[in-house]
């Protein structure tokens, strides 16, 4: 009967968020685009769709008629011309005022000129606090908390008793990390590079849980997001190569020579396209997940163009295709912090391997020689 119980209940949720992200999407975009007061326009799937994966300078969760339901986050903007200027994004009106020479078009701000026409002339250089910065910070806050009370918990509790709480939730991925990703990988070297795959996996997994709360930011579905992500992997992963590495590089040994020629740019560029690899995986996995529940959403005002009765009768198999795919992706949160954090590993693996096979076969050597 609990069992029964929390799937009703789960499955309700589920519904609710659906629900209130379509909402705001037909809010937003079945009429004046949600601002402003020109006339009713068809609903335009692509461009609601995209408008929610995208990054804002506010936090807009719902809009009903000419009200907002919004936070406004600080815009921060310098240009060499004009100075540094600090003020919230709430002064323009969502985009349709302007405030202090700047305006808000297509979520980037712009400078203008008195008469409102963007003036190119003027760089700007945009350090704002937008939706996608708040939320990474909400993550690094919700990431430090955690660890901080689990470590202060195995001080106070010492390492021997049983864990419970937090703590009972958060150990056996620490413990899948270490025993499944790090050990194999990075042999004696894992507790080196644990630190690093333990926070890389939590980050990602805590921005890909939050991005799917109604109102939430896409982090994950970030490309910057991600590429940065992928930068420091990449730091981590030259920092950890050794001569053996950029030997097989530049020489790769029994090979031919044509061949040769044929491969070390190939190797080369493999260098290269394994931080690109991580960074595309990861946005891809993420984006498209939105894209798909939003689209099952927008199928209901689609079909509601044509009649109202049509978009009642097809919301039902709608938010059943949503949920279905919603469910898909809170597995699909800790699939992708999985791989990223194991390709991490993997690579890092990669650029000592030889160090770690010549370390293993002295080992048999003195064994053998005892």
């Amino acid at each position: 009967m609990a069992r029964i119980s929390f799937k009703s209940t789960l499955v309700a949720v589920f519904s609710l968020v659906l629900i209130v992200s379509g909402g705001a999407a037909f809010a937003n975009d079945g009429g004046d685009g949600g601002h402003g007061e020109a006339p009713k326009e068809e609903f335009n799937a692509g461009e609601s769709i995209l408008h929610h994966i995208a990054d804002s300078h506010e936090w807009h969760f719902f809009s009903v008629g000419e009200k907002h339901i919004s936070i406004p986050l600080p815009v921060i903007v310098y240009s060499p011309q004009r100075g540094l200027s600090i003020f919230s994004s709430s002064k323009f009106h969502h985009g349709e005022e302007i405030h202090e020479g700047y305006k808000l078009e297509h979520d980037h701000v712009i400078a203008v000129n008195e008469d409102g026409a963007a003036d190119e002339s003027v760089k700007v250089y945009d350090f704002s606090m937008t939706k996608n910065v708040v939320q990474m910070l909400l993550a690094v806050i919700t990431l430090i908390w955690i660890m901080t009370a689990i470590g202060k918990k195995y001080s106070k509790e010492g390492a021997g008793k049983a864990p419970s709480g937090l703590q009972n939730a958060i150990e056996p991925v620490i413990t899948f990390v270490r025993d499944d990703v790090a050990r194999p990988n990075l042999g004696h070297k894992y507790k080196k590079y644990l630190p690093y795959l333990l926070t890389v996996f939590f980050f990602i997994l805590i921005n890909n849980i939050f991005g799917l709360l109604p109102g939430a930011a896409n982090v994950t579905g970030n490309i910057a997001f991600t590429a940065l992500l992928a930068l420091i992997s990449w730091i981590v992963i030259m920092f950890s190569t050794n001569g053996h590495f950029w030997g097989h590089i530049f020489w790769p040994p029994n090979v031919p020579l044509p061949v040769k020629i044929i491969l070390i740019p190939v190797e080369l560029m493999g260098v290269f396209i394994k931080p690109v690899a991580l960074m595309i995986r990861l946005f891809a996995n993420m984006t498209a997940g939105h894209i798909v529940i939003l689209s099952f959403v927008s199928l209901i005002f689609i079909f509601g163009q044509m009649s109202t009765a049509v978009g009642w009768a097809f919301s039902p198999v709608s938010i059943a295709f949503s949920v279905f795919i919603y469910l898909i992706e809170i597995l699909v949160a800790f699939i992708q912090a999985f791989i990223f954090t194991t390709l991490t590993a993997v690579f890092i693996g990669q650029a000592f391997e030889g160090e770690h096979h010549h370390e293993e076969g002295a080992a048999h050597g003195e064994a053998a020689a005892h």
